[in-house]
């Protein structure tokens, strides 16, 4: 009997999903998770009857907006606007005349009109400005198509329109022998805005970026750029994320072949390039955008008040209507082929993941993940979207930026996920900030600052940061900024002893590199942070008289030998250069942390993973000369990283060409180390 009961129990649980065999909590949960695999089940066996496969199913964009038919020899211009009485094609090639150059509409509420090149070749060209003029039940707007590949805006009207583009030469590029996982095999990723990527104070372009930023960021040992604000957006304070054109490359930073030419340079140095793509919502501006765009209240949206977002002034999906899904398949995988992007970050999925939206919700239980507050519709479009990148591209990246921590987002959608491979760690970069407000130095909880870093899904890999865009805007400060203050400004000459920039330049180290250690399975840096860039990031507004002092990066500050950014820099390559050498971000090669000490008395917390041992002092001026610590593998070891080296800005207590050597003390091997104030090494065993 005993050995029937243990072989139905080992059944049981072999039938249950990997993820709920990992986390036993999910049981009661299986059913759900078995649901939305069915529901995607079903929804792919749909697609493919009706179009023969995803892939085919995410091709609308080659049907819809303007596409060249080289066969017939003219454009094709259609447009989905099923409740529309009349659209016409309007542009400077008719004279802006909205009865010119009617559309038909079709069965499938697809609107067509075709453009031959016999009568448009010499007035339809590359450059041509144009519209579409939408007659609906509520009256007539000229509106920009919704696959618009190009929408450029006049200067003195402010006004946008969309824009012919089809230059003669095609861009030719030169990475096809460029592969993510020979370059990438854990990303270190670098955020950046190409528009703030220069230091005087105006727009910066694709060319800028390409010619003075990726050697930067090579250099750096970063080997992943995450470009924001990519897609067409027509305030530029938004940071990009209330898009109005998701298929057309922003024209404020240059043309479409500029941005290939950033990426396939880009790959030419080997590093992969992420975008930074916005699913979650979309610009309420009819002008510029899809809203009301066929007169029904809905079409791409929900109808009412589901179609708006509270929070955001922004209108929301309805990930539930085939259409919709088709649009936003087609735009990944548009920005896939089209632009050889590597994979995405998918920005604000918690409010994609929630009716509520993630507001003033405090997650705290499970069911909060798999009961009525779920929205279905929205998992099964992000389950599709995974689908479909390994479908076109296997080792692309996909990241997810989710603060209610989803059971299973970053999980494969065969093993109960929803199939991305890493999340954002949000939780860290709020931690620092609310700790560096509230606490002072003495009274850092070692204990709560170990939680933090390693609380995590297992098998859910994450993106470490101690800061991003979120942290550096308007209203918050950098981690610089609230370390050092006004010293930033007066005590960073590299012979100023001030002691709140020694302070603060120390600590910036010890919480990048214990993040980076800790924190997960990637790394995100934004742009200029490395070497503590001074200042927020605050975009040309009315409440600013429209200036750029705040939307731009000041690299002269890094590239002076008399100041100490140069120190921040250099402490970031190197850790960088460690984390990469030694596997550190690997679960396979590193796997998770192991605590080996934390010590409150001292302040010393100290951990290791993979092959190296951590010791951190986070006490503000206690050193001490003989700290004796348990280690697991006794031995010869050696400082591969020592963030109080003078190359560093450190003070230079700790000499690097010493080994040491374990000694056994109470049974255990241990080993003596100089521990000084406010100060992180690393050792590897030799």
């Amino acid at each position: 009997m005993t050995t029937d009961t243990t072989t139905t129990a080992t059944d049981e649980v072999a039938d249950l999903l990997p993820m709920v065999q990992q986390d036993p909590w999910l049981t009661p949960f299986e059913p759900v998770l078995r649901a939305r695999q069915q529901r995607l089940q079903q929804r792919l066996d749909e697609i493919r009857q009706q179009c023969g496969s995803l892939s085919k199913f995410a091709l609308a964009h080659q049907r819809l907006g303007l596409n060249y038919d080289a066969r017939r020899k003219g454009y094709w211009f259609r447009e989905w606007a099923p409740a529309a009485e009349a659209l016409y094609l309007i542009g400077d090639f008719n004279g802006w005349d909205r009865q010119a150059t009617p559309l038909t509409r079709g069965t499938d509420g697809v609107w067509e009109v075709f453009l031959a090149d016999k009568e448009y070749q010499n007035r339809f060209t590359h450059h041509s400005l144009f519209k579409v003029h939408v007659v609906t039940s509520k009256g007539s707007k000229d509106r920009l198509p919704a696959t618009l590949r190009r929408a450029v805006q006049n200067s003195e009207t402010h006004d946008f329109a969309g824009q012919v583009w089809r230059p003669e030469t095609a861009f030719e590029w030169t990475d096809q022998k460029f592969r993510i996982p020979n370059c990438v095999r854990e990303p270190f990723i670098y955020e950046a805005h190409v528009g703030m990527a220069t230091e005087e104070g105006r727009i910066g372009t694709y060319l800028e970026f390409a010619e003075h930023l990726l050697p930067r960021i090579q250099a750096e040992g970063y080997n992943c750029l995450q470009l924001m604000a990519i897609m067409e957006h027509p305030y530029y304070g938004s940071f990009g994320y209330h898009v109005a054109n998701f298929f057309a490359v922003s024209s404020r930073f240059g043309t479409p072949e500029e941005l290939k030419h950033l990426i396939n340079e880009a790959h030419r140095r080997g590093i992969a390039v992420l975008l930074d793509v916005v699913h979650s919502h979309a610009v309420k501006n009819e002008a510029e955008g899809l809203a009301d765009f066929d007169g029904s209240g809905g079409q791409y949206f929900h109808e009412g008040e589901r179609g708006s977002h509270p929070g955001w002034d922004s209108k929301l999906f309805d990930y539930g209507k085939p259409e919709v899904q088709q649009f936003l398949l087609s735009n990944v995988r548009y920005w896939l082929e089209e632009f050889h992007f590597d994979g995405f970050r998918f920005d604000g999925i918690t409010s994609m993941l929630y009716h509520h939206h993630g507001e003033g919700v405090a997650f705290g239980s499970y069911e909060q993940y798999f009961g009525a507050d779920a929205d279905d519709d929205a998992i099964l479009y992000l389950q599709l979207v995974t689908t479909l990148v390994r479908e076109l591209k296997r080792s692309a990246i996909l990241i997810a930026e989710d603060m209610s921590g989803m059971p299973g987002l970053c999980r494969p959608i065969e093993e109960g996920g929803i199939g991305f491979d890493y999340r954002l760690g949000m939780g860290i970069p709020d931690y620092w900030i609310k700790l560096l407000k509230h606490t002072r130095d003495e009274d850092w909880n070692l204990h709560d600052l170990w939680h933090v870093l390693t609380n995590r899904r297992l098998g859910e890999k994450t993106v470490a940061y101690a800061e991003s865009h979120d942290q550096a805007l308007v209203g918050d400060k950098t981690l610089a900024h609230w370390l050092l203050d006004k010293a930033i400004y007066e005590h960073m000459h590299k012979d100023d002893p001030d002691p709140i920039a020694a302070r603060g330049i120390a600590l910036h180290k010890l919480i990048r590199l214990i993040t980076l250690s800790l924190g997960g399975e990637a790394y995100l840096n934004f742009i200029g942070n490395e070497f503590g860039h001074p200042e927020w990031v605050d975009f040309p507004r009315q409440g600013n008289d429209w200036s750029y002092h705040f939307a731009r990066r000041q690299w002269s500050l890094a590239d002076n030998p008399d100041l100490k950014f140069q120190y921040l820099l250099r402490f970031d390559q190197e850790m960088i250069k460690v984390a990469k050498a030694t596997r550190l971000l690997s679960p396979t090669a590193a796997g998770i942390a192991r605590e080996l000490n934390i010590d409150t008395n001292n302040q010393v917390l100290i951990f290791e993973r993979g092959n190296l041992l951590f010791v951190f002092s986070f006490h503000v001026d206690r050193s001490v000369p003989d700290y004796r610590f348990y280690v697991p593998l006794g031995g010869r070891y050696r400082i591969l990283l020592n963030s109080d080296d003078t190359q560093f800005g450190g003070f230079g207590r700790i000499d690097n060409s010493l080994t040491y050597e374990t000694f056994e003390e109470d049974g255990v091997n241990k080993l003596s180390l100089y521990v000084t104030s406010r100060t992180a090494l690393v050792l590897t065993r030799i």
